[in-house]
């Protein structure tokens, strides 16, 4: 995908043809623009991929005295980027400070004989780094390194403990030993023959040491602060579309940028069952709003693809995204012909009301090898004591670039994506939020119903409407509890006891009365059936059963008892298929 990668060398004797099979590697979309850019004295080579008419497609970017130039991966939406060298000549590195989005990239300052490796102060747009005798190598993706440092091709013990308990590595640790990652808001300076000097142009702390709002004044901060936000979102050199669900976040922007009839195209994604909650709402939300819309549905060709789809997942994120993750490839590539880029209410549940839906979960009892057990305790406990504090601090600078770092890097591997509920100024205030309960959705229905009445009055995917009845709102409450919870059950989530009785009840399919009410991906049920092959041709594999970190008879067994409707083991076969495709393209076959 679309990124940087590059060393600052110690030893002359590096191969300069290294730097060619970095970019290669990060290369897997066509269309995109590549170039190169080398400044011998100071020893570095530095590549970038990137895409046509995208803030960084053009490289790189220099002062009027041209000793300084900037390379730039990511995207800016306050207007800094195009002053952030003449800001350098004054501040300094703190001039990153002003640039308000995601983003990578490394700064030359010739005069001064620097290099400057920096980051977004999310770490959210990744920089993957490793230090030898040779020299500081690093990329926005593994692979990259992993190309020309074979000796970093092998599974951490801690990176696959934490992986496994968590879903994520944590501290900016990464699954290849020697292999780590830039912390958010780095400004890094390297000067020829000396050390990496590790400096941060922003401390996190500064908005978690705020003191909270009264609620009469955070609300009014809120909505002025967000309307003034949301409308950076839609501009750009290319089209943007809206992906739109049956929630209050991406309907939250909508009503806030209140683009003008017919100008923002809008879509849902869904699935082969019937129409989900999110494609009924968004319909009506759409409309209402008078922009065209169309559903993005998967069809049955998704199964055929799905090998190459759960492998492109696994290797495109650097093994941070599952198998599962071959849903949203295949979505996302249809909605990349609806525009190039994808607004999105991502995180808007997270960092507004302080949501946090990834916790340690201990594997099955005897899948792993009992030696990597330390590892699962101690991810388990790195957890805990990251999760102390301002929750969020936590959300914004750990759970962001860990958790949702996945998703976020699968996605842009086809499109851009974007989101406001990132934006420097908002994140700022909502640590200022006064106490409200976790979730307390409110504060945005309220916004919702002042912005366009219209919105407000349909209602959400959890049942929420301006202007219901106390007795429909209990029955429609009713409903969406109950629907999503009897989908998950007979999914991901069924017992196994349940599963047992389901086996013989098959034959009804009462798939087609329990699921695609809220979701469009049924996992459980595809591993029995349209993906059992492939389950089975690659788990019941010898390569994959000699893992050392593998109980090989208990995979046996759980890949038999799945796919003849004995078990429910889904997850397990997400992460079993997931280390699998990282041992075989990432670690063999960079």
């Amino acid at each position: 995908m679309p990124g940087i990668t590059g060393y600052i060398r110690r030893n002359p004797e590096v191969p300069g043809t290294i730097l060619d099979q970095m970019v290669a590697s990060l290369t897997q979309e066509s269309g995109c623009l590549t170039g190169q850019f080398r400044n011998e004295a100071l020893g570095l080579a530095v590549g970038w991929v990137s895409q046509a008419s995208s803030f960084a497609a053009y490289q790189p970017a220099g002062n009027g005295g041209r000793d300084c130039c900037l390379i730039f991966h990511g995207e800016d939406y306050g207007g800094a980027l195009q002053h952030v060298l003449a800001r350098y000549e004054t501040q300094g590195v703190q001039c990153f400070d002003a640039i308000n989005g995601i983003f990578s990239g490394v700064l030359v300052d010739s005069q001064a004989r620097k290099v400057v490796l920096f980051n977004d102060r999310y770490g959210l747009s990744r920089v993957y780094w490793h230090e030898n005798r040779d020299g500081f190598y690093f990329a926005s993706e593994a692979k990259a390194l992993l190309q020309v440092l074979p000796h970093l091709r092998r599974m951490d013990a801690r990176g696959l403990g934490e992986y496994v308990t968590c879903g994520c590595t944590l501290e900016n640790q990464t699954l290849f030993p020697g292999l780590s990652l830039l912390p958010g808001a780095a400004a890094w300076e390297f000067s020829p023959g000396g050390d990496v000097r590790k400096r941060a142009y922003f401390d996190p702390t500064t908005w978690m040491n705020q003191e909270p709002l009264a609620a009469p004044v955070y609300y009014p901060a809120l909505r002025e602060t967000f309307k003034r936000v949301a409308p950076r979102y839609l501009r750009a050199p290319q089209p943007v579309a809206l992906s739109l669900t049956g929630g209050v976040d991406c309907r939250m922007v909508l009503a806030a940028a209140h683009p003008p009839p017919g100008t923002l195209p809008c879509y849902t994604f869904g699935g082969m069952l019937r129409e989900c909650a999110d494609v009924r709402i968004a319909r009506k939300v759409a409309r209402v709003s008078r922009q065209p819309y169309q559903v993005l549905a998967l069809t049955p060709d998704f199964f055929t693809q799905f090998p190459q789809l759960a492998r492109d997942s696994v290797y495109r994120t650097d093994g941070a995204m599952d198998v599962s993750g071959a849903t949203g490839l295949f979505l996302n590539r249809l909605a990349r012909e609806v525009a190039p880029i994808r607004l999105t209410g991502n995180y808007g549940g997270e960092i507004l009301r302080g949501l946090v839906p990834f916790r340690p979960r201990y594997p099955r009892e005897g899948l792993f090898h009992p030696e990597l057990r330390p590892h699962l305790e101690a991810a388990a406990a790195t957890y805990a004591a990251q999760r102390q504090g301002h929750r969020v601090g936590f959300v914004a600078f750990k759970q962001v670039p860990w958790h949702h770092y996945a998703r976020f890097a699968l996605e842009q591997s086809v499109l851009t994506l974007r989101t406001p509920f990132l934006d420097n100024e908002l994140v700022a205030l909502a640590h200022r939020a006064p106490p409200a309960p976790v979730g307390d959705k409110g504060p945005a229905r309220r916004l919702i119903a002042e912005w366009q009445p219209a919105l407000g009055r349909i209602a959400t995917d959890r049942g929420w409407s301006a202007r219901l009845t106390w007795l429909p709102r209990r029955m429609q409450r009713f409903c969406t509890e109950f629907l999503p919870r009897a989908e998950y059950v007979y999914d991901y989530g069924m017992p196994q006891w349940l599963v047992r009785m389901d086996r013989f009840i098959a034959p009804l399919h009462l798939e087609r009365l329990f699921l695609g009410h809220q979701k469009y991906a049924y996992y459980r049920l595809w591993y029995r059936n349209q993906l059992s092959a492939f389950v089975k041709a690659v788990l019941l594999d010898s390569q994959t059963l000699s893992r050392p970190y593998l109980n090989g008879r208990f995979v046996e067994k759980m890949v038999r008892d799945h796919v003849t409707g004995r078990g429910n083991y889904t997850l397990e076969i997400h992460k079993l298929l997931t280390t699998e495709m990282i041992e075989r393209h990432l670690i063999a076959h960079p």
